[in-house]
């Protein structure tokens, strides 16, 4: 059911606001008038990103640094919402980490905290969320999941891990919430975006990431998570690429297995070099936070 918009300017809750398709998102629906909940890890991103989307046209804005790993972090800023605006109607959440390696060779913690973030992270937003989507009669929870959720490809398995894990929890909650014809949980899935995510990223290959073609905005991804507002689906996908290679992974899976690891290297992985870094994933590195990375995008 679409959210109903003559109850005045809509309420959200923006998780991983602070950079990336969290921020655009925040972006566009300030254009809208909506009263935007910002919650990351690192509040003087938060506030810049807050000052944007003011400037854009927000109905007010909140922030509330944050780590979604941490329950009581993301009952904080519910709580801020319903307290500030007495009704919470969307929430997006597209808060994640990544890193580039072998799983042999990526740490356990960071291994584990790039998992963690997308499933235990994605768990504790809806243990806080439906409960009030429930009393209300009516919310939409958005995730931006990724094309990673539907195949896998070689040194980014803890990632491929943490996004097939978030597709079958969503799908879940998407089940566990039929009884209740208001709540609509999208799952969105993007192919490469022009984010600082892949520069952000830990990495174990002597190399950083990057998006690999053809690479989104995170406008036109933001663009595909609001449709959602008006058109819930269970799955949106979000790159050109994303059905053909899927069908490739799922119906010739030995042509899939010979050509992913060349084409990642080719595609998705710089030629620079690069020590081990832990990146982001164990702290914010707020001086890498963004709405856009460096390269073109469509």
């Amino acid at each position: 059911m679409p959210i109903p918009t003559d109850a005045g300017p809509l309420t959200v809750l923006i998780t991983g606001a602070s950079s990336g398709i969290g921020r655009a998102t925040g972006l566009e629906l300030a254009e809208r008038g909506a009263r935007l909940v910002l919650m990351s890890r690192d509040r003087g991103s938060l506030e810049e990103a807050a000052a944007e989307m003011r400037a854009a046209g927000a109905g007010e804005v909140v922030v509330c640094a944050g780590d979604v790993n941490d329950e009581d972090q993301v009952r904080a800023a519910v709580t801020a919402a319903t307290g500030r605006f007495g009704r919470l109607d969307v929430v997006v959440h597209s808060a994640q980490v990544m890193a580039y390696g072998r799983i042999e060779d990526v740490p356990r913690e960071v291994y584990e905290t790039v998992v963690d973030t997308a499933v235990h992270g994605t768990a504790n937003v809806a243990r806080v969320v439906l409960p009030v989507f429930r009393r209300q009669g009516l919310g939409h929870l958005a995730v931006v999941n990724s094309l990673l959720g539907n195949v896998a490809t070689p040194l980014m398995g803890s990632y491929v891990t943490a996004k097939w894990g978030q597709h079958g929890l969503v799908r879940s909650l998407q089940l566990e919430t039929r009884d209740e014809p208001g709540i609509s949980i999208s799952m969105i899935q993007p192919g490469g975006v022009n984010t600082p995510i892949y520069s952000q990223a830990a990495s174990w290959t002597g190399n950083t990431g990057r998006p690999p073609p053809p690479t989104y905005s995170p406008y036109r991804v933001a663009r595909r998570v609001l449709a959602t507002l008006d058109r819930p689906r269970r799955v949106v996908q979000a790159g050109v690429l994303n059905h053909v290679v899927t069908a490739g992974f799922r119906l010739l899976p030995g042509v899939y297995d010979l050509l992913v690891g060349p084409l990642l290297q080719q595609l998705a992985i710089s030629k620079d070099e690069t020590p081990p870094t832990t990146g982001n994933v164990l702290a914010s590195r707020p001086e890498g936070n963004a709405t856009e990375g460096p390269w073109r995008s469509i």
